[in-house]
């Protein structure tokens, strides 16, 4: 068996996305070429040494120039591929690293998030999807591949099933989205009925859910809550299904609203997750709170927000803003 097929089985055994698979797979190919051009014959990873996995995390640090979180995701593929797949001890090295920047996340102010909606075409999905991930503070694909069983509308809630890190979390649904959801709902119900009768009801499921039952794949609880334009044709079980909304068309559909709002800061659909955060923090909310509406593992990760709130620093007043008699007493103060 072909070392790269060997990389996907191992992938799959332990229930990786398909994106950390693909991209498992990237940093193994990387390797191969990177001494391959350097001696001009391929070598097996099993017939490397640690020094020369030390070389390539080098190369991608000083000649790639590339940043501390790529470099962290090339040294776990590699540290998979030796410890899960070829299952030998890849020994010590020491590599140089990459420094990890401190970067801040983009903010909308209230205002500027209404202005980016307004610009979206009205009573759209698109705009249906960017209010609720600014909202109920989802992630990009988290809203994309929404099924219609996870919006709770009598409870007010929304199920994020096998989100980051395969965590399942509960977030609100915010009430004034509870009637345009409901439409949507109606709207994937008509369009799901419609695909039975075409012999097209199918849609994608986990695994181990489509083993138990069957018929999960054309149950109408199933189906994605933003389904795709068309159906698709799965060569592997010889049936048309459809998926969900492709995420490019949604970051395309906010990076077009926001160059018609007028808006000078880079704002991504991630963008509006930032933004739910700091806002709730602004508004009082516990950090800790916050932290299990996004869903972090570490409330470091949430912290970040507080550093762009509108009053960073509680009771503080700048130099700029106070009163004459107010700076003459702070000059004047004992410490």
């Amino acid at each position: 068996m072909k070392l790269i097929e060997q990389v996907r089985q191992a992938c799959q055994a332990k229930h990786y996305s398909p994106r950390t698979q693909e991209a498992y797979v990237g940093w193994i190919e990387r390797l191969l070429r990177f001494h391959r051009d350097k001696t001009g014959a391929w070598i097996h990873p099993r017939d490397m040494t640690s020094k020369d996995v030390e070389d390539f995390l080098t190369h991608l640090a000083v000649r790639r120039r590339v940043s501390a979180s790529t470099q962290n995701q090339a040294l776990n593929a590699l540290v998979f591929l030796y410890r899960d797949v070829l299952q030998c001890k890849l020994g010590e090295f020491d590599a140089v690293r990459a420094k990890p920047p401190l970067r801040l996340p983009t903010v909308l102010s209230t205002e500027e998030v209404t202005r980016v909606l307004a610009a979206l075409q009205p009573g759209s999905t698109h705009g249906l999807m960017v209010r609720l991930l600014y909202g109920s503070g989802l992630r990009l694909m988290e809203c994309c591949a929404l099924r219609v069983m996870d919006a709770d509308l009598e409870r007010g809630q929304i199920v994020v099933r096998a989100g980051k890190g395969n965590k399942d979390r509960v977030t609100m649904l915010p009430v004034a989205l509870r009637d345009p959801l409901r439409s949507q709902i109606e709207r994937v119900r008509r369009q799901h009925r419609s695909d039975l009768q075409r012999d097209r009801g199918w849609v994608g499921v986990p695994p181990s859910v489509e083993h138990k039952r069957p018929s999960a794949p054309r149950e109408f609880g199933w189906q994605f809550l933003f389904p795709s334009a068309r159906c698709v044709f799965d060569e592997k079980r010889r049936r048309w299904q459809r998926w969900y909304t492709h995420p490019g068309t949604l970051s395309r559909a906010v990076k077009q609203a926001a160059a018609d709002a007028g808006m000078t800061k880079r704002i991504t659909c991630h963008t509006f997750r930032h933004s739910f955060a700091t806002h709730l923090l602004e508004a009082g909310y516990d950090i800790r709170t916050v932290q299990e509406l996004l869903g972090h593992k570490d409330v470091k990760t949430t912290m970040v927000y507080t550093h762009v709130m509108r009053q960073p620093g509680v009771g503080v007043i700048s130099p700029l803003d106070a009163k004459p008699d107010d700076a003459t007493r702070s000059a004047c103060a004992i410490p």
